[in-house]
């Protein structure tokens, strides 16, 4: 598990005293942004490629340095959690296999003899503790491969809109925290008074027998 995700679990129990009862849809989408936000950044590799009929291709894993030391898979499905594995670091599947590059971070899946029914969506993955890493890769297959250039405009327009994205996650990260950070005082201070109200309006029995005499 990453640094961060841990940090932020140890926050959570701490604002709310490590009361399941206080754990609501706010902390839910706390933890969710705090995982898109920080695990954004972790995987990437290409949406789409495009493999020659009966020739092979390469797809590259980009991964966050702290994750050197774990093992990668290279599934196929569909559904993540139905997907079967093709490859690992550990094991070759074959037509399929893995070459980690750890002081680079990035682990490169080559598919030899690629053909038609090898369609199909894939998934660069990180297996870990509490939720595997993953990002999805489209697999096409072609008679001809026409590799095309992104256009100096294309490559910026997606970089800020990549950018808008995860300056919006940690702004909505931030308010979500600062709203779950108000709600716990907010309870803390009406749990407070309450015990205020009920201490004044108890009589303690000195004071009974005193008014009695």
């Amino acid at each position: 598990m990453h640094p961060l995700h841990v940090v932020m679990s140890v926050v959570i129990m701490r604002i709310t005293g490590g009361s399941a009862g206080f754990v609501d849809a706010t902390v839910l989408v706390l933890i969710w942004l705090t995982k898109q936000t920080v695990g954004s950044g972790l995987l990437s590799a290409p949406e789409v490629v495009t493999a020659a009929n009966g020739g092979s291709v390469t797809v590259a894993c980009r991964y966050d340095p702290w994750y050197r030391g774990y093992t990668k898979y290279w599934c196929r499905g569909a559904v993540y959690i139905l997907c079967s594995i093709e490859a690992t670091t550990m094991w070759d599947g074959g037509r399929s296999f893995i070459a980690d590059d750890k002081e680079a971070g990035v682990f490169n899946v080559t598919m030899t003899s690629v053909r038609y029914r090898d369609e199909d969506v894939y998934w660069c993955v990180i297996r870990q503790l509490g939720g595997d890493i993953k990002t999805r890769v489209q697999l096409k297959v072609s008679d001809t491969v026409t590799e095309v250039t992104p256009t100096d405009a294309t490559m910026a327009l997606n970089h800020d809109e990549i950018g808008w994205w995860a300056t919006l996650r940690w702004i909505l990260f931030i308010l979500m925290l600062g709203c779950l950070i108000s709600t716990h005082i907010a309870v803390w201070r009406i749990q407070t008074a309450k015990k205020k109200n009920m201490s004044a309006t108890t009589t303690s029995p000195s004071q009974v027998t005193s008014i009695n005499n």
